[in-house]
């Protein structure tokens, strides 16, 4: 593990293997994207730490995409609770992501809500989109859990059958209000011989109780603390290990893909008398983006369809 570090090691993320356990993992911390992305909305602190470390699972989850063009999207969503979607996803190094809430409810619980407390039940669905191949895949589980760290894990124990560790870490500076947010994924994999069990049916394995404990012994201030580097972190938890292998790094982005070719795109899909039903009285097409907060006014008089 002698890969050069950065300078400044905010919004990246990182993956390594450790290949006599059979491990894949990754490793990320959000800055500057992070705060972009809550900036769009005045979100009030149980619904920021929320969405800070859905953003931050996002980056652990999306990275290991291997087509660059492909799109992991993350998704809660629940009928009767105070959170009714919560979305974020990654496409290309670029993060996301908005919650719906109900303001009112929400004021009448504590500090720190729990997770049940927010979403009252629903789902987690998982889906990764391939560019190249065109193949979709999702999973959907039940959302549950203490956070929602242990609801990604019993995605993929429920949906996958993969061992997998979960660490999140958020960290809001009192005195400028800006947060940091860390993660660490850790995944036990198949070895893949013909006639030998599957690893990832088997929960109890050694080699995997030895990295979950290793794993499990990071703090959430250590993986939001921006002065220890992401190949720091690994160190610290595989020094023992006898080969641990550092992969590419990513660099991550805030990414919006609104705008106003894409508004375009997407009202053209619908036939003219359902767009002049959109409109105002004064004959125009305001489309919210509920990522970004931003507003497209499209006057009907001046839409051209783009070409196909």
């Amino acid at each position: 593990m002698t890969n050069p570090v950065p300078a400044a090691d905010l919004d990246r993320v990182t993956g390594f293997a450790i290949p006599d356990r059979h491990v894949r993992g990754r490793v990320t911390r959000l800055g500057p994207v992070l705060n972009d992305i809550l900036s769009a909305h005045a979100y009030p602190a149980p619904i920021e730490k929320l969405l800070a470390e859905a953003l931050t699972l996002t980056a652990l989850l999306g990275s290991t995409l291997k087509d660059a063009e492909g799109q992991m999207t993350l998704q809660a969503q629940t009928q009767r609770g105070i959170v009714s979607l919560m979305v974020c996803d990654y496409k290309n190094g670029e993060l996301r992501g908005y919650v719906q809430f109900d303001a009112t409810r929400l004021s009448r619980l504590g500090k720190n809500p729990s997770l049940s407390a927010l979403f009252n039940g629903g789902y987690l669905a998982v889906t990764f989109d391939q560019a190249v191949t065109k193949e979709r895949y999702q999973g959907i589980v039940p959302l549950e859990g203490a956070s929602i760290a242990e609801a990604a894990q019993s995605y993929f124990l429920q949906s996958e059958q993969i061992p997998t560790l979960v660490r999140l870490g958020v960290h809001k500076d009192k005195t400028t209000g800006r947060m940091i947010a860390g993660g660490l994924f850790l995944q036990h994999l198949p070895e893949g011989e013909v006639g030998r069990e599957r690893l990832h049916v088997r929960l109890d394995h050694p080699e995997w109780q030895h990295v979950e404990a290793l794993g499990s012994t990071m703090g959430a201030d250590e993986l939001a603390d921006q002065a220890i580097h992401l190949e720091g972190l690994v160190w610290r938890l595989f020094n023992e290990e006898s080969e641990v292998r550092m992969l590419a790094g990513h660099d991550l982005s805030r990414g919006c893909r609104c705008g106003a070719d894409y508004i375009q795109q997407v009202l053209a899909k619908f036939p003219e008398e359902e767009r002049a039903a959109m409109a105002d009285e004064g004959g125009v097409i305001k489309v919210d983006c509920a990522f970004c907060s931003k507003q497209f006014p499209v006057a009907l008089a001046d839409f051209v369809p783009p070409a196909l």
